[in-house]
């Protein structure tokens, strides 16, 4: 009896030991716990859409008895009026010395407080001269008359901090500022003719987006030109302004295509714009647009496809509407209001 006890211990140890050992072989390396990771949220772009107009006339229309009203025929302030047609960004020009005061620094301080009061983003369009600049008109201001290149450099300077840091005493800062208006052949003539004497556009250039970054660094400033179709141009000109070290951050178009032939015209302005940000690495901003205000539908038509193209493009910025609340106006037949003050199927396009 004792035998077998001593034989069933020992086959009951075997048994116990060859378990413990299978049990062990079975066994794995712990593994060090992984941190888990956690998911990147995607960036959201901080920066909008820029939908505007200029509406550098109003308070002149005002003045004239002028009045706005919205599509039930209720009168609105026209600041707030564009605000609820869709726009966040109104611009306004000024001039140096106009003879009837209209768009002087003091018009454009009430104007651009009014804005800035309507929520919206602000242009400022240099014209630096006395009256209109444009592709066939660019002044030399009465007070600047002549003055060489390096007093109009200096004045440019002056001027432009000047009215910077008026509008920044009033609360107001722009988050764009044009050094020119439709500069197709430089400014401030004959000194800064850009095609007799590209190194002085180029100075005045540099004069002025030096006032502005002195003033605020974040504003961006903008060179403009019309005929946003005309690739050879633009390429003429900003090539001229690179080669004589210009600095400038957003290319500035227009655009005012026939009614009949518009589509071609925005197939055209978007091939331009993807030339011009891959040829000099800057944004682009259509900084003016309109069309005859008896084809609104057509307008509406032009309107949507451009901002869609202009949307489309990684570094495009924004529409302006070139003075769209003028009715019965200065035989101004571009504007995008019927006779009764009220705005056309034209600027629903800004709604979306």
């Amino acid at each position: 009896m004792k035998s077998i006890f001593r034989y069933s211990y020992f086959l009951l140890m075997v048994i116990i030991f060859g378990c413990s050992k299978q049990d062990a072989s079975l066994q794995t390396t712990p593994v060090t716990p992984v941190t888990p990771v956690t998911p990147v949220t995607p960036v959201t772009p901080t920066y909008v859409f820029a939908k505007g107009a200029d509406i550098s006339w109003v308070t002149q229309m005002e003045a004239s008895g002028y009045k706005f009203y919205d599509a039930n025929g209720v009168q609105q302030d026209c600041f707030q009026l564009m605000k609820s047609l869709g726009m966040n960004s109104i611009r306004l020009r000024v001039w140096v010395n106009p003879s009837d005061g209209w768009c002087n620094a003091a018009d454009l301080i009430a104007k651009a407080v009014r804005a800035k009061n309507a929520g919206m983003r602000i242009m400022i369009d240099f014209h630096y001269s006395d009256v209109w600049a444009d592709p066939g008109h660019q002044t030399i201001p009465a007070a600047w008359a002549g003055q060489n290149i390096s007093a109009l450099e200096s004045s440019v300077y002056n001027y432009t901090q000047t009215i910077l840091n008026t509008l920044k005493t009033n609360g107001v800062t722009p988050s764009w500022v044009q050094i020119g208006n439709e500069t197709n052949d430089g400014m401030l003539w004959e000194t800064g003719r850009a095609s007799t004497n590209m190194a002085n556009f180029a100075g005045l250039i540099n004069s002025g987006y030096n006032a502005v970054k002195a003033i605020d660094t974040t504003i961006k400033v903008i060179v403009h030109i019309s005929n946003g179709y005309d690739n050879s141009l633009f390429r003429w000109m900003f090539d001229g302004l690179k080669a004589n070290n210009a600095n400038w951050d957003i290319i500035g178009m227009s655009l005012y295509p026939p009614t009949a032939t518009w589509a071609n015209y925005n197939v055209q302005c978007l091939a331009n714009i993807n030339d011009m940000i891959s040829r000099y690495g800057k944004s682009v901003m259509i900084c003016e647009v309109g069309m005859d205000v008896n084809s609104p539908t057509t307008c509406q038509s032009f309107l949507t496809d451009l901002i869609s193209k202009v949307k489309s493009v990684n570094n495009g910025l924004g529409v302006f509407y070139w003075e769209p609340e003028c009715y019965n106006w200065q035989g101004y037949t571009l504007g995008a209001f019927d006779n009764s003050g009220k705005p056309t199927v034209a600027l629903s396009a800004f709604a979306n």
